[in-house]
């Protein structure tokens, strides 16, 4: 990769802002693993005029998250367990809320990718035969988990950087990508306004500057909204940016649909696996970590089962709707202490359950089993956890936390967005020329396996440049020509009138408190933790939704800022405000049609029935209805650039598993043909 330090078109100026432009073929949004995947991947494809645009490109979930040992889903190639494509689809499938399609292309492209990776140099295991040999994860029927331990997305991220830097892909940082620009007659792409931020973040700018980079394709690789969120284990440094392809009228799916899960608060990450099957001990305190209770033992009294649930959250780690009277009951109950008790939860791994001993006799056949072939058997959850994993012990260490000597604070946090921009086979959005790759897009269904994330946003990746060359390569092609963007032009009609209606002049009429836009951000995001997040309350959404529309009214509309920092923020919260209110929205238009608790969320209502009685009357919910799994919810901004514009809301069934039946010469005549141009070009 090379720095772009110089523009190769003209410099504007608009409103007192200073705008730099650009042009090229292709602009990657996103430095994370699928934004990385999508860049080489285009320049393998022969695709060279590509720009990548990061705001920080140390930053994001794909570089600073991770788990016990973060897990990549793929097909099966271990072992003599029968699997297939069209076996693995099914399974993606039958997580509800994901068309057919997509299910079956990331089954059939899962092997690919992985291997590619494999290549670049990410270390997943194999075995003597050379098997990738794999694991069980979450919803997953077969052993097709693999990992290269809890830093599995980072070393991908290192890898893809390592091959990068051997081409001449072009890097734009230090890029606070802020609104999409569109042709809206055409409802095609134009390119991307980014707001130019200090290297220095602590220093303060003067007047905002600004970088336009017009492309005739973009994909976007932010990740997910993060920030809608308070209670998240996303790191801090992922925000998302999925109000970009909103307000430039993108359709959004499942947008109700995330995970949550049990996760620390510092360091921010999750407690799964290994964390949870050492069985650690669940302490609460009150908020000066005075008066120490063991509040499992109290509403789980049987020992036995006590221990089996804890187990059982390693690998069922997702708050689960359909597991409230099994592993998800802990999720439950440590929220109760946490959110409605305002006490602190930790895990504990100096000391076993209560306190006491733990031996075989006290635990399930499939908990003692496992930690026996684990060779987990210390006396201490800290020493079977280094026993079991040991990097996973080591990842806390490395952070300032020892295990073996202090207890760890968690919390129940938003972890991933299932839902989130509607793309085709190609991962090309409803708007012409923006793909949308990695989390942003909502390809992940309701009740994904664990792991199948990574594997999507790497399958997402190679289609959308696979597609992009091919419209490169072959203009004349009729099917290409309907969507093809042209060339946008710097001082095109549409072009100046979004730049002079965005960058408005500051008024010098109107002062911010310092901090007013902290203060807004920090509200709305615990908002929506409190009673849009794994709780959703029916009879608060609507007060909810009310609350973000009045603050995307005063907020939202016009962005007058008189230094960088001031304008980041600026952005931000606008950003925030849009995708939470479209995120109400889909929430409140699930429970009109009957929708019911599903996936990671319940839906609170007066008069639904306990998850366990003697909770309080809080956690009743709705258990009457529909989990609509077989259909798909779509919405979007019907006025493109009016973020308070109407939001068209449709639902549509989901499209059955593809089962293709073609003889090998069909196919092989069909990719001859559709790969004609690209071979002779070369």
């Amino acid at each position: 990769m090379r720095i772009l330090d110089k523009m190769n078109g003209e410099s504007l100026l608009i409103h007192g802002s200073v705008v730099e432009t650009h042009h090229c073929s292709v602009l990657v949004i996103g430095s994370g693993a699928a934004g990385l995947a999508a860049a080489l991947r285009l320049w393998q494809a022969g695709v060279h005029d590509v720009v990548l645009m990061s705001e920080d490109r140390c930053a994001g979930t794909s570089r600073n998250t991770g788990s016990d040992k973060q897990t990549y889903y793929k097909l099966t190639l271990s072992g003599d367990v029968p699997d297939s494509v069209g076996h693995m689809a099914e399974t993606l499938f039958n997580g509800g809320g994901m068309d057919g399609e997509l299910a079956r292309i990331e089954a059939a492209l899962s092997a690919a990718c992985f291997q590619w990776l494999c290549d670049l140099g990410v270390p997943f295991p194999r075995n003597r035969y050379g098997e990738a040999v794999g694991y069980k994860t979450d919803h997953d029927p077969l052993s097709r988990a693999s990992s290269a331990g809890p830093l599995t997305s980072r070393m991908m991220v290192e890898s893809l950087e390592k091959a990068l830097a051997e081409t001449a892909v072009a890097l734009l940082d230090q890029r606070q990508a802020v609104t999409l620009l569109t042709e809206p007659l055409e409802h095609r792409v134009l390119g991307a306004l980014a707001l130019d931020l200090p290297g220095n973040r602590t220093s303060r700018c003067s007047l905002p500057r600004y970088t336009l980079v017009l492309a005739s394709f973009i994909v976007l690789a932010v990740g997910g909204p993060a920030m809608v969120y308070s209670d998240r284990v996303y790191p801090g440094s992922q925000l998302g940016g999925t109000g970009l392809a909103l307000s430039a009228g993108a359709l959004a799916v499942n947008l109700t649909e995330w995970q949550y899960g049990l996760a620390s608060l510092m360091p921010r990450w999750n407690v799964s696996g290994s964390y949870q099957q050492v069985l650690p001990r669940y302490i609460s305190t009150d908020e000066t970590g005075s008066d120490t209770r063991d509040f499992l033992a109290e509403w789980i009294p049987d020992r036995r089962r006590r221990l089996s649930l804890v187990f059982r959250k390693g690998y069922q780690w997702p708050f689960d709707s359909r597991k409230l009277d099994g592993s998800s009951l802990i999720d439950l109950l440590v929220y109760r202490e946490t959110v409605l008790l305002n006490r602190r939860v930790f895990l504990d791994f100096r000391s076993n359950d209560i306190g006491q001993a733990v031996t075989p006799q006290d635990m399930d056949e499939e908990t003692a089993q496992y930690l026996i072939r684990s060779g987990a058997t210390a006396e201490l959850p800290w020493q079977r956890l280094r026993q079991m994993n040991d990097p996973a012990y080591a990842f806390y260490l490395s952070h300032g936390v020892d295990l073996a000597n202090e207890p760890l604070e968690i919390h129940l946090c938003a972890q991933h967005h299932n839902g989130g921009l509607a793309v085709d086979t190609n991962w090309q959005s409803q708007v012409n020329g923006l793909y949308a790759v990695g989390e942003v897009s909502g390809t992940h269904g309701v009740y994904r396996p664990g792991g199948s994330a990574l594997n999507s946003g790497q399958v997402g990746a190679w289609r959308a440049a696979e597609h992009i060359r091919h419209c490169l390569q072959n203009p004349s092609d009729s099917q290409v020509a309907s969507r093809r963007p042209c060339q946008p032009a710097t001082h095109s009609a549409s072009v100046m009138k979004q730049l002079h209606d965005l960058l408005l002049p500051a008024n010098p009429n109107v002062t911010e408190e310092p901090g007013q836009l902290e203060r807004k951000w920090l509200a709305a995001a615990q908002q929506m933790s409190r009673f849009a997040g794994p709780f959703r309350d029916i009879g608060r959404l609507p007060e909810l939704l009310r609350a973000i529309e009045q603050d995307l009214e005063e907020y939202g509309q016009n962005l007058p800022a008189k230094s960088s920092d001031e304008a980041a923020l600026a952005w931000r919260l606008r950003d925030l405000l849009l995708t939470q209110r479209f995120l109400v929205l889909a929430m409140l238009d699930y429970v009109n049609h009957g929708g019911t608790s599903r996936g990671s969320a319940l839906y609170l209502e007066d008069g639904g029935i306990l998850p366990l009685p003697g909770l309080p009357d809080y956690f009743r919910f709705r258990h009457d209805g529909l989990p609509l799994t077989d259909q798909i919810q779509s919405l979007q901004l019907t006025h493109a650039g009016q973020i308070t514009g109407q939001i068209a809301i449709q639902w549509k069934p989901v499209r059955p598993v593809p089962h293709p039946d073609e003889s090998f010469e069909q196919v092989w005549r069909a990719w001859r043909g559709q790969n004609a141009n690209s071979a002779e070009s070369r």
